[in-house]
């Protein structure tokens, strides 16, 4: 919890969520996340949409990380940009934005090695939304229209 006040100010402005399956590593950009303490342990949560090939890599995953920037850098800004726009499924980001997967100390999914932060996680728990209890005005701004959902990831 030491960086929270940081991963505050940066999330909103876009960080790295890394998954591996087997060999295949995807990248994206969030500007979604929580950090806090869920059932006595320290918890980074992040929602991913079905759409996207990170879900796909997700669903029988037991880890991912999440890389933040802390420093202005053009190369990771353009990265976060580019990430956030593209697929994996079509595009080896890493190699196309020219950023570098490091191995983590914790867990088998890379860490993105321009950025400062890394969270290493390992899945504790994953839900599904339910639309029906998600509160109107949050179903209007974000899924108005589309049935494209999120899954809710727990790492600790």
């Amino acid at each position: 919890m030491k960086y929270a006040e940081e991963v505050m100010r940066q999330l909103p402005k876009g960080a790295f969520l890394t998954t591996k399956k087997g060999e295949k590593i995807n990248t994206m950009a969030i500007g979604w996340g929580t950090l806090g303490i869920i059932w006595s342990r320290p918890i980074f949560t992040v929602a991913v949409r079905y759409s996207r090939h990170t879900y796909d890599l997700l669903k029988g995953a037991t880890e991912f990380t999440v890389s933040i920037p802390l420093k202005e850098n053009e190369q990771v800004k353009k990265a976060l940009a580019f990430s956030g726009t593209r697929s994996g499924r079509e595009v080896n980001k890493f190699k196309e934005c020219n950023i570098t997967p490091e191995p983590g100390q914790k867990v088998d999914v890379p860490i993105v090695g321009e950025c400062e932060l890394h969270y290493e996680c390992k899945i504790v728990y994953r839900q599904a939304m339910e639309p029906a209890v998600v509160d109107d005005v949050i179903m209007d701004r974000f899924y108005q229209g589309n049935n494209d959902y999120h899954v809710i990831y727990y790492g600790e």
